[in-house]
């Protein structure tokens, strides 16, 4: 995998990937990690109130689940217990159908791809070799590269500043509001997925210019989208 954040604009354009729900089955998996890390902390927060904020990074996660004006000294034990549970489950993670096919596919196409995740960095590089489409991907960036994360736009700009485009050369692919939301801030083209448990309604009406089932789905329909080849600068 090769990183161009020091690189000049090339020209090229660029796909941003989410990767949990995305490109990774593991939204119900960081379910249950919260659920299980609030309820070792003395929180009762039902399992439906969490699966709706995963995709947030855990700052926006907790201030979503607990509040704003929380005391905020516990939120690293919670961070770290979410962290050792989800971690049981990291030798079993596995990409979604068509996954990592569709990161070659978009490579293959003349397209920048790079990863944008909430995930923190040791989490990220145990999904890059479950994806095993190293060779496809251009960079990466995880909540460890910016101060806040999604539905903040930092992390979808970080991650055109690692392809080295401009947003209009980019589209932003996610599977919850916060990823087309935050891909809307940063004046990024979003498509959205149902694999991470949001409708199709939903994603549209968070910004998602259009939705497909699966990586699989949109694969199969690539020719028909804005996929289907890399624009260059004129």
């Amino acid at each position: 995998m090769a990183d161009t954040a020091s690189a000049g604009d090339d020209g090229r354009g660029a796909v941003l990937f989410d990767v949990d729900g995305t490109l990774m089955d593991t939204v119900y998996l960081h379910t249950v990690a919260w659920w299980e890390a609030l309820r070792q902390q003395g929180h009762q927060v039902t399992m439906a109130r969490i699966h709706r904020c995963v995709g947030m990074g855990s700052d926006h996660l907790l201030d979503t689940l607990l509040g704003e004006e929380r005391d905020r000294d516990g939120d690293d034990a919670l961070s770290a217990a979410h962290d050792t549970v989800y971690a049981q489950y990291w030798s079993r993670l596995a990409p979604l159908p068509g996954a990592s096919d569709l990161l070659r596919a978009c490579a293959e196409r003349g397209w920048s791809v790079v990863l944008a995740s909430s995930a923190k960095s040791k989490e990220a590089e145990v999904m890059m070799r479950a994806l095993d489409a190293g060779e496809a991907i251009a960079a990466v960036t995880t909540s460890d590269d910016v101060s806040s994360t999604k539905p903040a736009p930092d992390l979808v700009q970080r991650a055109l500043e690692k392809a080295g485009v401009p947003a209009e050369r980019a589209v932003f692919i996610g599977d919850a509001a916060w990823d087309a939301q935050a891909a809307g801030k940063a004046g990024v083209r979003c498509l959205g997925l149902l694999t991470g448990g949001w409708n199709r309604q939903e994603l549209l009406d968070a910004g998602a210019e259009a939705v497909y089932a699966s990586p699989a789905e949109l694969l199969e329909d690539i020719e028909a989208t804005w996929l289907a080849a890399a624009p260059r600068r004129s």
